[in-house]
């Protein structure tokens, strides 16, 4: 069997298209992470949250980005992408280097960089509030450090 698809009708499902993202593998497939209360919390919202984890603990560390790269044992660069840039894909072993530099669980911070979808993806929500609030300061200040420690503490839980 042959198809005959002419350049009109090419163009008007590109139209179609326009604006919207396309993916496959995960973005194709589900494009959303589940949440608590039937709300929906998207990959880039985790990835954001994410980023602002790595650079606030970064922060509350008082490392650099060479420091908590060679810490780590990851690019530079790779964690620069990670707090800048929410699109950005970290690669799984990136994850589990700062998990353990951080000292947090490693599934649940794969679950929030939005490499792995969360069983129990409750959590997820709170750390985009907690990162909504805290902001880009030298030193943390008090409310920044208690919505930071909250955070380490609920991902540093181990399943039973």
């Amino acid at each position: 069997m042959k198809l005959a698809i002419s350049k009109e009708w090419c163009a008007q499902k590109a139209e179609a298209e326009a604006g919207v993202e396309i993916g496959a593998g995960l973005l194709g497939v589900d494009p959303l992470l589940p949440s608590a209360g039937g709300r929906v919390a998207s990959i880039d919202d985790a990835r954001i949250v994410f980023g602002r984890f790595v650079h606030l603990n970064r922060r509350k560390l008082k490392l650099s980005y060479e420091a908590l790269a060679d810490q780590a044992d990851v690019e530079i660069a790779e964690l620069m992408n990670i707090e800048h840039d929410a699109s950005y894909e970290p690669e799984p072993r990136t994850i589990y280097q700062l998990a353990g530099a951080f000292g947090v669980d490693q599934r649940k911070l794969m679950e929030l960089s939005g490499l792995s979808k969360p069983k129990n993806g409750g959590y997820i929500e709170d750390a985009v509030r907690y990162a909504a609030r805290s902001e880009s300061l030298e030193d943390l200040n008090e409310e920044e450090l208690a919505a930071l420690e909250a955070l380490v503490s609920v991902l540093s839980k181990k399943k039973a």
